[in-house]
């Protein structure tokens, strides 16, 4: 009796098991039909080929990937700063006072100050001229306006002037087309995972 009763169990697992490796898994897309026929559409993302850099000498090449190199420090603190702009505007939007938003922004600042100024110091002059203008693509704003915004127009002219020493310029703007050309192509190959 408890033999067969295995029996039975065994025959009803086994069952179970055959029904379930018979199912299939069907996949839902859009499609568009075309006479008697129905076609998938698929979306893939988008690939982007970079044809290989030709150099006219080897000093070119060198600062070529120097660049590449710096891009690579500098972009997730520049995507970063964008995550964290639109956050701080979500945040005054909500507050009504003025000294509420002076509070909040003196709060996120010393925040920010307190995670990432270790980093940030550790940066080259190159590093940090490549981030002004990284800031600038995330944000649509350039460090100037979004010191200015945030901080004051008093702070923004102290750090402009504070740049101007040292020869950078916070209302750069980024302009992919032209002098930041070899910086969009690199961050475009980093996004896309070519490098």
């Amino acid at each position: 009796m408890k033999r067969d009763f295995l029996i039975i169990v065994s025959l009803l697992i086994l069952l179970y098991n055959a029904g379930k490796a018979q199912q299939q898994w069907a996949i839902i897309t859009a499609a568009y039909i075309e006479g008697n026929d129905t076609i998938p559409v698929i979306r893939l993302p988008e690939l982007v080929v970079y044809a290989p850099m030709i150099f006219k000498n080897a000093a070119e090449e060198r600062r070529f990937n120097r660049l590449v190199r710096n891009v690579k420090v500098v972009y997730p603190y520049a995507r970063l700063a964008g995550i964290k702009m639109r956050e701080y505007e979500q945040v005054l939007t909500t507050l009504g006072t003025e000294k509420e938003k002076r509070e909040a922004m003196k709060k996120a600042e010393d925040d920010l100050r307190n995670e990432f100024e270790g980093d940030l110091r550790n940066f080259t002059v190159s590093q940090g001229w490549i981030l002004l203008k990284l800031i600038d693509r995330e944000t649509g704003n350039t460090s100037y306006e979004v010191v200015s915004e945030f901080r004051g127009k008093f702070r923004a002219f102290f750090w402009q002037s504070f740049a101007r020493i040292f020869g950078f310029n916070l209302k750069m703007h980024y302009d992919p087309e032209a002098n930041d050309r070899d910086i969009e192509r690199i961050v475009r190959m980093i996004e896309s995972g070519a490098i």
